[in-house]
């Protein structure tokens, strides 16, 4: 995993955004994954839930999403979204 990436269910609804907390990155490194969805005719995302967890934490998450059917996307929302 790199520390951006994305993820979507298998069904294509709900999305998780995997990315590095700048301000921890140079010493316990932790990553936020935010939990959401797209919304049509260009509204704001709807943001679900935000974790933010170590490093090694996000990667196992990662991994057992990617085993449950979840696949890469491409980004969702922007930094206009952020909380």
């Amino acid at each position: 995993m790199k520390w951006e990436g994305w993820l979507t269910d298998p069904d294509g609804y709900w999305v998780k955004r995997f990315h590095r907390d700048q301000a921890s990155w140079s010493g316990c490194r932790r990553v936020f994954v935010d939990e959401g969805r797209g919304m049509a005719n260009g509204e704001p995302a709807l943001l679900k839930r935000r974790q933010h967890l170590r490093r090694d934490q996000a990667e196992q998450l990662w991994k057992a999403l990617r085993r449950q059917g979840w696949r890469q996307t491409a980004p969702v929302w922007g930094p206009s979204c952020e909380p």
